[in-house]
C-alpha cells in the first residue's frame, strides 16, 4: 500500500472526526435524551497548545460577544476531556467572545478525540470552519502537508481546495516578516500580496509602502509589479574612462611643445593643433 495514501486516508479520517462532531450536534439538538453536549465552566477550559490562529480582531469578537449577550451561543465549542479540565479543539473565538461577555458557562460538545490527533484536529477545524488570515492558513497547510508527508495536490483533494490555492497561500510564507504582519492583521490584503511573491526584498518593501500610501487598488499594484519586472536592466553600462593625473598631461603638453606642437588640456584629454600640412608631416614623422 502506498505510504502517502494511507496518511491521506488518515488525515481524511481525522477531518470526519471533525464533521461527525459537528453532525452530532444537530441531531443532539433535535433529541434532547443524548446529554453530549453539555454546559461547562469556562475557567476549566485550556487552549489546544496547537492552535494555528494567533491573531484575533477585538472589534469581531466585541461583536460576536455582543451577539452571545443577545441571544445566547449557538453553536457550541468543541472540547475533550483531560483529567478534572478541557482542551479546547474547536470555538477558541467562540470561547474569548463568551468571556468577554461576562459569561462564566458556555455550551460544548464533549468530544471522544484521542490526545494525539488534537494538533491536526486543530488544523484542519480552522481550515475548515474558521476564517484564519492568509497566514495562520498558510502555516497550517504547510504543517499538515509535512505532518503527512502529503503533496499539494493529494492535501487539495482531502480538504476540498485547489491546489493552485493551496500554493498560492504557501507561497505568502516567502514573503518578509514585516508583509506578513501587515497581511495578519488585514491592512494589506491577500490579493495584494498574491502579486507582490517573488519581488526582491527590496521592491517587495517599496511596493508595500506604496501600496500603503498610496492605497493602491489590487489592479495598480498589478501594473505596478509588472513594470517593475519589465524595466530593462542596463547590461551594457558605458565605463568611465580611467582619470589620468593632469601631472601627466602637463608633462606631455610640454614634450609637444618642445617637439614643436600646440596643445590644450580639458578635463581627462588633450587636443593637439595641427593647423597646416607642414605641421601633420612632421607630426607623422614623428609618431614613425
Amino acid at each position: 500500500m502506498n505510504a502517502k495514501k494511507a496518511l491521506g486516508r488518515g488525515l481524511s479520517a481525522i477531518i470526519d472526526d471533525v464533521e461527525e462532531a459537528y453532525r452530532q450536534d444537530i441531531e443532539d439538538s433535535i433529541d434532547d435524551s443524548n446529554d453530549l453536549v453539555r454546559e461547562i465552566p469556562v475557567d476549566l477550559i485550556s487552549p489546544n497548545p496547537y492552535q494555528p490562529r494567533t491573531y484575533f480582531n477585538e472589534e469581531a469578537l466585541q461583536e460576536l460577544s455582543d451577539s452571545i449577550k443577545q441571544h445566547g451561543l449557538l453553536q457550541p465549542i468543541i472540547v475533550v476531556k483531560k483529567d478534572d479540565r478541557f482542551i479546547l479543539l474547536a470555538g477558541e473565538r467562540r470561547l474569548r467572545a463568551t468571556k468577554l461577555a461576562g459569561i462564566d458557562r458556555i455550551k460544548a460538545i464533549i468530544a471522544d478525540i484521542k490526545s494525539q490527533h488534537l494538533r491536526e484536529l486543530a488544523l484542519i477545524e480552522n481550515i475548515q470552519r474558521e476564517d484564519l488570515n492568509p497566514i495562520e492558513l498558510a502555516i497550517s497547510y504547510k504543517e499538515l502537508i509535512e505532518e503527512y508527508n502529503i503533496t499539494q495536490e493529494g492535501l487539495a483533494g482531502i480538504i476540498h481546495k485547489s491546489r493552485t490555492q493551496i500554493t498560492n497561500t504557501i507561497r505568502l510564507l516567502s514573503l518578509a516578516k514585516k508583509t506578513q504582519e501587515l497581511l495578519s492583521s488585514g491592512k494589506l490584503s491577500q490579493g495584494h500580496a498574491k502579486i507582490i511573491v517573488g519581488l526582491s526584498p527590496e521592491d517587495e518593501k517599496d511596493v508595500v509602502n506604496t501600496i500603503l500610501g498610496q492605497k493602491l487598488s489590487v489592479r495598480d499594484t498589478e501594473l505596478l509589479v509588472k513594470k517593475i519586472k519589465t524595466q530593462e536592466k542596463p547590461t551594457d553600462k558605458k565605463k568611465r574612462p580611467i582619470p589620468i593625473e593632469q601631472e601627466s598631461l602637463k608633462s606631455l603638453k610640454v614634450k609637444l611643445f618642445e617637439l614643436g606642437f600646440k596643445s590644450k588640456i580639458s578635463h581627462n584629454s588633450i587636443t593637439i593643433t595641427l593647423d597646416d600640412e607642414e605641421k601633420i608631416e612632421s607630426f607623422f614623422k614623428r609618431l614613425s
